[in-house]
């Protein structure tokens, strides 16, 4: 593997000059993008490789109109004018996996009846796996919506009735025009966010 760092022009694309969209072109976003999304989602790690970020692409109307409701009003018309929106979610019941996804080392112990240590889990690597999809969908000439404005137990009932997968928050991604591009704001510097021990 090549370990050259990335140029500038790359650095851009996925942080530097990136930024939260908020209006959308009527591009879609096809059925190869979503899948070629998700390939690289899944790469990215999670504890003990345990993948529990699960994903429900929104892009049809009958879809998108399922998921208004649930929307906080500051988003509903970014979200319904998106061609796609995200749901990421986590499966609540992710280990049962495992003795796929981890093959060489046996974890029923590890997760089986401990609530505590499946939420924590499930919802750190679900939370890492949506960050995987920011900047995955920025590295295939994507842009990315990401917003936790709606209500989670609305919406998980509308989507998730069985109640197994839960939602942790939504991203639109498609292509993003410059309307409504907000001015970008200030981040915390090194020495107030750091320490270098």
């Amino acid at each position: 593997m090549n370990k050259t760092p990335l140029d500038d022009n790359a650095l851009a694309r996925l942080f530097t000059q990136a930024r939260t969209y908020n209006s959308w072109s009527e591009r879609p976003v096809d059925d190869a993008t979503v899948r070629q999304l998700y390939a690289l989602v899944s790469q990215g790690p999670t504890t003990a490789n345990s993948n529990p970020g699960r994903f429900v692409f929104v892009r049809s109307a009958e879809a998108r109109q399922r998921l208004r409701p649930h929307l906080s009003e500051g988003n509903v018309e970014k979200t319904m004018s998106a061609p796609c929106c995200v749901i990421v979610a986590y499966d609540t019941q992710f280990y049962e996996f495992m003795p796929q996804l981890f093959p060489g080392r046996d974890f029923s112990t590890t997760f089986a009846g401990k609530d505590a240590v499946i939420a924590d889990t499930a919802t750190r690597s679900s939370t890492l796996a949506g960050a995987y999809l920011i900047l995955a969908a920025r590295a295939l000439g994507l842009d990315a919506g990401p917003m936790s404005g709606f209500n989670k137990d609305t919406l998980d009932a509308e989507f998730f009735p069985v109640g197994r997968w839960k939602s942790n928050f939504l991203c639109n991604i498609g292509y993003g025009t410059e309307e409504k591009l907000f001015p970008r704001n200030p981040r915390l510097s090194f020495e107030q966010a750091c320490l270098d021990l």
